[in-house]
């Protein structure tokens, strides 16, 4: 028998292994300053492209003047005990009302975090004798929640109608001998890709196949659609959503996230998710915060206009210069390269260091080996300057990585690692 650590000490997984390269500065780095187009990275000024503030909204003076009128108000504690017990008030069922009113359901239910309630939903909707089916590239927190059902569950390929279609074929046939149903999980926006899940076509389907729908529409809410509701209004299948999910951390710069459908259904959710019944209340601060936010995306329809100004020009700069951002047809700005972990490690540190640019680099295993994502976020905060000088930039460090400048400079880390 072996000590339950040793596998810990022995194998730091795929990302761990390069802690001591990367910690501080590729992963777990430091921003500081308000939350903007610009702010600080170990003391210099960088253009940010890594905040999901997509509206803009942090650290807009009404915005901030609401939080802190509240906070000096409740405190952090109120409401204190779960929402069953102890923490419920009007202003949690007024915000609930308004959500429900905004994405054009009859009902939603308050989440404390986005990952949190996405997990115990997907386990309260199920029941053993279900069968989920849902996509390969769906986010952890879809995986996370997959993984809690005891029944079967397929995947099927990204976005691909026909993968799903076969799947929803043995979904059926499995689902007819234990009694279940079937609830497909899709995406609204893939957030690593940016592209929209395909719902028109997933609904679609609802006319051969019996099954419900679920849409995490984390990174679709408050950026998609003519009122900016999302990627179901955007693709006109709103109606179609069974269960509608949307986060507070995206385009409303805040903390929670809800879900939305019949009133039966989230009657059904309120005294069945666990993770909200045996849980705090959300408090008061952000709950205030997050009503004074949702006016401002019902009334402000110009922060989404300037957003997909910045994103169109972004998009069309890149694709001009040769860049490849894949299929994105949403905000998020994906750019692929080809080159190792280690030539990753090199590019993005240039770009920090020499060209003040900041955004997130992905890599294995969160994509196939040999290549490098950078995800770009533009948000309404952004100007023509930042876009024009972070397009002169990724020419450059391009350049650099097919030269093998980054390959060269990233030698000694490859080395030190055994790659």
């Amino acid at each position: 028998m072996r000590d339950l650590f040793d596998r810990i000490l022995e194998n730091k997984g795929p990302l761990g292994k390069w802690a001591s390269q990367a910690e501080g500065y590729f992963v777990f780095p430091k921003l500081e300053g308000p939350i903007s187009n610009r702010m600080k990275f170990q003391g210099k000024e960088v253009i940010t492209w890594s905040i999901n503030d997509y509206l803009g909204l942090a650290n807009l003076p009404e915005v901030k003047k609401v939080d802190g009128e509240t906070a000096a108000e409740y405190g952090l504690a109120y409401p204190m005990g779960a929402r069953m017990m102890s923490g419920h008030t009007d202003f949690h069922e007024q915000l609930e009302q308004e959500l429900a009113a905004f994405v054009n359901k009859e009902s939603a239910y308050l989440l404390n975090f986005g990952y949190q309630g996405m997990v115990s939903a997907i386990d309260a909707l199920v029941s053993k004798d279900d069968i989920i089916v849902y996509d390969v590239d769906a986010h952890a927190c879809i995986i996370d929640g997959v993984r809690l059902h005891m029944g079967k569950r397929f995947t099927f390929k990204h976005n691909d109608i026909e993968s799903l279609e076969k799947n929803l074929e043995r979904a059926t046939k499995m689902a007819e001998q234990t009694g279940g149903g079937i609830l497909v999980i899709s995406e609204g926006v893939f957030g690593m890709r940016g592209e929209q899940g395909k719902l028109r076509e997933i609904v679609a389907l609802k006319k051969k196949y019996t099954f419900r729908l679920f849409v995490d529409d984390a990174h679709g809410f408050g950026t998609l659609g003519a009122t900016g509701a999302g990627t179901g209004e955007e693709q006109d299948v709103q109606d179609d959503i069974d269960v509608y999910f949307a986060t507070f951390a995206k385009s409303m710069a805040g903390i929670g996230a809800f879900l939305a459908a019949d009133k039966e259904i989230i009657d059904y959710l309120k005294y069945n998710l666990r993770s909200q019944m045996f849980a705090k209340s959300l408090p008061m601060i952000y709950v205030k915060g997050a009503l004074k936010r949702l006016d401002m995306l019902r009334t402000m329809p110009e922060l989404k206009a300037k957003l997909w100004e910045n994103v169109n020009a972004l998009q069309n700069g890149l694709k001009n210069k040769g860049f490849d951002i894949g299929n994105t047809n949403t905000c998020v700005t994906p750019v692929y390269l080809n080159g190792s972990i280690p030539e990753a490690m090199a590019l993005v540190k240039d770009l920090r260091e020499n060209y003040g640019i900041f955004c997130s680099i992905v890599v294995y295993p969160v994509i196939p080996k040999g290549l490098i994502l950078l995800r770009m976020i533009p948000t309404a905060t952004h100007t023509m300057q930042d876009i024009e000088e972070t397009l002169e930039a990724f020419s450059a460090i391009r350049d650099r990585l097919e030269n093998g400048t980054y390959k060269r400079l990233s030698a000694a880390v490859a080395a030190a690692m055994g790659e």
